[in-house]
């Protein structure tokens, strides 16, 4: 084999999807609880983090793991469930906006306590307030340069990744 495989970069993506998927584990066993999938919790809370509490339905897709026809098909499951409702951009009649109603925030008023103390055990608390610093300005770096359309809509600039030196 021509490739290392103790490579520490095979280490650190497979320490990264390991804990992702444990964590997604815990997440997902709440949110079953709260009668909502883990992409409609990630919807409502884009939405419910956004100032208006309202995103353009293409940046709602470059925020979630979905395609703009994922979304459209969450986003109108959502409306049916009274969670969010969909608005017409007077600017321009193709695009419309996800907006969360008051229901989908009682919804994540409900659930968030729990949330939060899953994510303060199992990802807060195994760290010292200096790894976890240094993990989430490591996690926007990595989000930034994988995804630079992660924060399109929301106010805050994305930082685009530097051109890649030329060998």
């Amino acid at each position: 084999m021509n490739v290392d495989l103790s490579d520490p970069r095979f280490t650190a993506i497979g320490l990264l999807t390991e804990a992702f998927t444990g964590l997604r584990g815990h997440f997902e066993a709440q949110l079953d609880q709260h009668r909502l999938s883990i992409v409609e919790f990630e919807v409502l809370m884009r939405l419910a983090r956004t100032p208006s509490h309202r995103l353009r339905m293409t940046d709602l897709a470059g925020q979630t793991s979905l395609s703009t026809s994922g979304v459209t098909r969450v986003v109108d499951r959502m409306d049916r469930d009274g969670l969010i409702r969909r608005e017409a951009c007077s600017a321009d009649r193709r695009s419309s906006y996800a907006v969360i109603t008051d229901a989908g925030l009682e919804r994540l008023d409900a659930l968030l306590p729990e949330h939060l103390e899953i994510i303060q055990r199992w990802l807060v608390d195994p760290l010292s307030p200096g790894q976890l610093d240094a993990l989430l300005e490591g996690l926007r770096k990595i989000r930034d340069a994988v995804n630079p359309c992660a924060t399109a809509g929301t106010g805050e600039p994305a930082e685009l990744p530097a051109e890649p030196a030329s060998a």
